[in-house]
């Protein structure tokens, strides 16, 4: 007999299943998880603890008709075996593999592509409007977790589809807490309850009886709501217009697949709070399910050994150096929201708790918060991804700029970041960062050099940005002074004839590789903002072409900084630019895409012939 997970398909053949079968699947599914992923590495705990979830979601509701989205989406991959794509999971998160993500290319079964967090409310919000209005009675149903939830977007959502009345439920699995026994079991029965038509007709119709005397609904609303209250944290989730059921073991199907068929006919918002554990089913990850939130391949028998390694990232330096730099000024403070060892900020936690702020999934309050800190005497450092740092982009001009204030971004993730694709590429920073008044932006070329930019942006009392890439640089020789550069211009790495080469950030070592090849002179520019114009100026009077090179949209980014600078000075000198094309990359293995994108060595020297040969 084949296992139960090999005769499913899509949901149709999940939903052909009894019932009493349901729990075979989800243990099925969970080795299959395990199995997979320590094979080709991705997110693991977060799929593990929504096994059952999922299961439960495509058993009651018709998808793709009803339209599940995911929040953030790392924890889909139960969601994307289930909907034809098991055979698929071989290629996940690789180059022209199965996204990391949900995609609305990849599968109809996909509503909504995501990545980021706190998205799921507001998009599923949308289309259960878009049904209402074609008068469709498909259901949409958001599932958010507890950390997404914490993000504004997802109250502003919920503020709004309250008013709206809208037939839209969101699922909040809560894996910050646990339930006992007796209380989860007291839950379960209780949300059995109040999901049911009998208490659902009840409730609406009482209240239409006691509209007529509004003392007494007034009081039976408060009657409830105390009742609520006592057994369940609902009373927010009901003052904003939704019906609030939970929490539930979110690991118990059978009370899932109940709750949820009364809920799917229930009319207006609905609110499901069920309780999981990352991790679940797999010790090592239930041990440790921050290690096992994102994985490289591993022995699944033994766990993820760790491999010490000769080269320091960029992270580690960021997190040494702010740990260094705190033990001297006690005036540092720092932020990060919810990307602490994503961040590298594990130590600084632990050293410094009384200065150490996560705000959670709240990148604009984190930006504002900063600056509030800066007003009054503090140095705030906001550790912040690339793409993180898109979303508070308000923030940064309205409440730091416009203001002078000194806060300075660590800003990770610039560039591309291989497998987890579009979503999280720093593609845009240098373009959307270099046209804000009062803004410093700088680029490392390695690790030492990341190092002492950190300490002059920390020194400046304007608003600056250090970005740096994922991973490992070069290797460099990094010391643990608290040095600044000793200027604040770009350098000349190699000397050549008629090229020169002038690279930002993390393209130096290709650009001095291209470089020795082709004779050419190699410039370290640093600066994205301000631009050293005199060296620019200084290499188009000496060279026949220019050559921008950066790991950043070429639209609007530094070589863009570098033609205007040239146009404005009244220079007329050929150049080339080479960056990221002018479409989103998608995931694959980094030096690839950045081959493919024309990046690596021979890409840089081939486009740079190119150029020479037209211009003959």
């Amino acid at each position: 007999m084949l296992p139960l997970l090999e005769t499913i398909s899509s949901p149709d053949d999940l939903r052909q299943l009894e019932r009493k079968q349901l729990p075979q699947l989800a243990d099925e599914l969970r080795a299959f998880l395990v199995e997979s992923v320590s094979k080709t590495g991705g997110h693991l705990s977060s799929n593990l603890g929504t096994v059952e979830l999922t299961i439960a979601l495509h058993y009651v509701f018709n998808t793709p008709e009803d339209k599940l989205v995911w929040d953030v989406g790392h924890q889909t991959y139960a969601h994307k075996i289930l909907t034809g794509r098991r055979e698929a999971m071989s290629t996940l998160r690789m180059k022209d593999g199965m996204a990391g993500f949900p995609k609305r290319d990849e599968s109809p079964y996909d509503a909504f592509g995501t990545g980021h967090s706190s998205t799921s409310i507001s998009a599923a919000l949308g289309m259960a409007v878009a049904a209402r209005l074609a008068g469709k009675s498909n259901r949409a149903v958001a599932i958010i977790g507890d950390g997404a939830m914490t993000g504004g977007m997802a109250f502003e959502a919920l503020n709004n589809a309250g008013a709206l009345d809208a037939n839209l439920l969101v699922v909040l699995n809560d894996n910050d807490m646990s339930i006992s026994t007796p209380v989860g079991a007291l839950n379960n029965y209780l949300a059995k309850l109040m999901s049911g038509r009998f208490y659902a007709a009840m409730r609406r119709g009482s209240e239409k009886v006691l509209k007529g005397m509004p003392p007494v609904l007034e009081f039976a609303k408060r009657a409830e709501e105390h009742v609520k209250g006592m057994v369940m944290p609902g009373t927010l989730f009901e003052e904003l217009g939704f019906n609030y059921i939970g929490p539930i073991d979110g690991h118990d199907l059978d009370t899932l697949v109940t709750t949820l068929h009364n809920i799917r006919d229930l009319e207006g918002p609905q609110f499901l709070h069920i309780v999981t554990q990352k991790g679940k089913g797999y010790a090592h990850a239930e041990e440790n399910c921050l290690l096992y939130h994102g994985v490289s391949k591993f022995d699944p028998a033994y766990g993820i050994v760790a491999k010490p390694t000769a080269k320091k990232t960029y992270t580690e330096v960021f997190g040494d150096w702010l740990c260094d730099m705190a033990a001297v000024d006690d005036k540092l403070v720092a932020i990060t929201p919810a990307m602490c060892e994503g961040s590298g900020m594990g130590e600084f936690a632990q050293k410094y708790p009384q200065r150490y702020f996560d705000v959670g999934i709240a990148e604009q309050h984190a930006l504002t918060f900063a600056a509030g800190l800066a007003c009054d005497g503090y140095k705030p450092v906001v550790a912040i991804y690339s793409t993180f740092l898109q979303r508070a982009y308000d923030q940064l001009i309205h409440d730091i700029a416009i203001q002078n204030l000194p806060v300075m971004l660590a800003i990770d993730r610039g560039g591309l970041v291989g497998a987890d694709g579009a979503t999280h590429a720093g593609s845009f920073d240098f373009s959307f960062l270099r046209c804000i008044p009062n803004m410093t932006v700088m680029a490392p070329a390695d690790e030492n050099e990341c190092r002492q930019m950190l300490s002059t942006a920390y020194r400046m009392n304007t608003p600056t940005a250090v970005r740096y890439p994922r991973g490992v640089g070069t290797g460099a020789s990094i010391g643990n002074s608290l040095n600044i550069l000793s200027n604040n211009k770009g350098e000349i790495r190699r000397q050549g004839e008629k090229v020169a080469i002038l690279s930002f950030g993390s393209m130096l070592a290709s650009a001095l590789e291209t470089g020795d090849a082709l004779h050419a002179t190699v410039a370290n520019m640093r600066f994205v903002k301000p631009l050293d114009e005199a060296l620019v100026l200084q290499l188009a009077r000496e060279h026949t072409l220019l050559v921008t090179v950066e790991e950043n949209t070429i639209q609007g980014g530094a070589g863009s900084a570098v033609a205007e600078c040239l146009a404005q000075h009244g220079f007329s000198v050929p150049m080339l630019h080479l960056g990221l094309p002018d479409h989103f990359v998608e995931q694959g293995e980094h030096k690839q895409l950045l081959a493919d994108c024309g990046l690596d060595a021979a890409g840089i020297a081939k486009s740079i012939q190119n150029t020479l040969q037209k211009n003959v």
